[in-house]
């Protein structure tokens, strides 16, 4: 076992102490659901199911969203089986809560990464099978499923080259917590180079895509869209989605540039965390006047004077795409000193809305490269392009190629939800064979 991992498994031994006082500290800063903050202690009141049950961990919001329409079709195909789905953050719950869950699928926080509060989640749940989503490896909590003797599966899994360069720093300890999953499936070739300098067993690892891109689209809230709709009739609107603080100046000044040819035009912007929408507004008020600034929080109507929308609210992306022909999925702007990652373009793509984006994609890098080879989204690099392509995607014309490109690119995107099936298919076969 490397040096570092002995290590950390020695201070997680002794953490339980810091773990609570963490939380305590996030409870009070309304980060975390007091409610339910002994689930992170290892302590939960919901029963387990009887029967199977799969165990699938992420993250947070992006994660977890990504594998409800995975978990759909598991259940569905299976009558019997039972999903524990397990995150991290308050925003996931929300997220989760707000989306709605299928049928037989339960969400619980994950346990904190130290011995005791990960014995009593195994002892509670007794999971049959552990499916950890894209790269949430928490040392403890895989070495005590290993020592269970748990069928793993890593799923969804990539690697950014920024990501790649700090975890070559303790690339021992990578490659042994990968070598503790039975299969591995990555999104990209470029992440499986990453992870086979890493450590990672060549003979575990194969290339599946990029799971959202198969997801079922994001839900609607129809009575509330057709009260939006109302209220913005047939004015010209454009959304920023999942929009990072740091960006937001540049959209805000995007949106001023754009009105000076449609003075009428509106911005839904959505960003990326509702618990920074004070920042929002912030970048929305240095270029627009009180008046011209409505918040979804505080329920104020969308009015004739309203030139910026802010949908601070958590679970209702479907709904903003849905009311918009053009979106910016955003985090993606170029921002000096603060490279910025990108966000899933097949959302909206799903929706059939048109794609922006800026030019630091490089988490989505390999989508944005399938849909640019299509023709299917359109990259901007800063305010004045932002601004002429909202302009010019307002009308329906302009956007039609670039909805063709990405439709072709959409009816190609099922493999990785069929080879993440097809993995849990021969999970279950297996948990079947040892009568599990």
């Amino acid at each position: 076992m490397p040096l570092f991992l002995r290590l950390y498994l020695g201070f997680a031994a002794l953490s339980a102490p810091l773990w609570r006082l963490a939380l305590w500290l996030r409870q009070r800063k309304g980060r975390e659901d007091a409610t339910r903050g002994a689930e992170k202690l290892g302590r939960y009141t919901v029963p387990r199911p009887e029967g199977t049950v799969l165990w699938f961990h992420a993250v947070s919001v992006g994660e977890a969203q990504a594998l409800v329409t995975l978990m759909q079709r598991l259940t569905a195909a299976h009558p019997a089986l039972s999903i524990l789905l397990t995150t991290h953050t308050l925003a996931s719950a929300q997220a989760l809560a707000a989306r709605g869950l299928p049928e037989r699928v339960i969400h619980q926080f994950a346990p904190a990464d130290y011995p005791a509060a990960v014995r009593r989640f195994l002892a509670h749940w007794r999971p049959d099978a552990l499916i950890v989503a894209e790269a949430d490896m928490w040392p403890e909590m895989l070495m005590q499923a290993r020592r269970l003797g748990l069928p793993m599966v890593l799923i969804n899994t990539h690697v950014t080259e920024r990501r790649y360069r700090r975890r070559r720093r303790i690339a021992a300890t990578n490659g042994y917590l990968m070598n503790l999953f039975d299969t591995i499936l990555v999104q990209d070739e470029a992440s499986m180079t990453r992870y086979l300098d890493l450590g990672a067993p060549a003979d575990k690892m194969s290339v599946m895509g990029v799971l959202k891109a198969a997801s079922d689209p994001l839900p609607d809230r129809p009575e509330a869209r057709a009260a939006l709709a109302a209220q913005i009739g047939g004015r010209p609107v454009w959304l920023a989605a999942s929009t990072k603080a740091i960006e937001e100046p540049q959209l805000m000044e995007a949106h001023a540039l754009a009105r000076r040819a449609l003075p009428d035009l509106l911005l839904l912007i959505a960003p990326r965390q509702p618990t920074e929408a004070d920042k929002t507004e912030a970048a929305a008020r240095a270029r627009f006047a009180s008046c011209a600034i409505a918040r979804r929080s505080r329920e104020e109507p969308i009015t004739p004077d309203t030139a910026v929308y802010i949908a601070d609210t958590i679970g209702e992306m479907g709904l903003w795409y849905r009311l918009a022909p053009v979106a910016y999925t955003g985090n993606s702007l170029r921002v000096e000193g603060t490279p910025l990652t990108g966000k899933n373009p097949f959302e909206a793509v799903a929706l059939g809305v048109m794609v922006l984006h800026g030019p630091d994609v490089g988490n989505f890098a390999e989508a944005y490269a399938r849909l640019a080879a299509a023709g299917g989204a359109l990259e901007v690099d800063g305010p004045q392009a932002m601004a002429d392509a909202v302009v010019a995607a307002q009308d329906p014309a302009f956007r039609a190629p670039y909805l063709a490109g990405a439709a072709r690119v959409q009816a190609e995107n099922q493999h990785p939800l069929e080879v993440s099936l097809a993995a849990m298919e021969a999970l279950l076969a297996r948990i079947d064979r040892t009568g599990a």
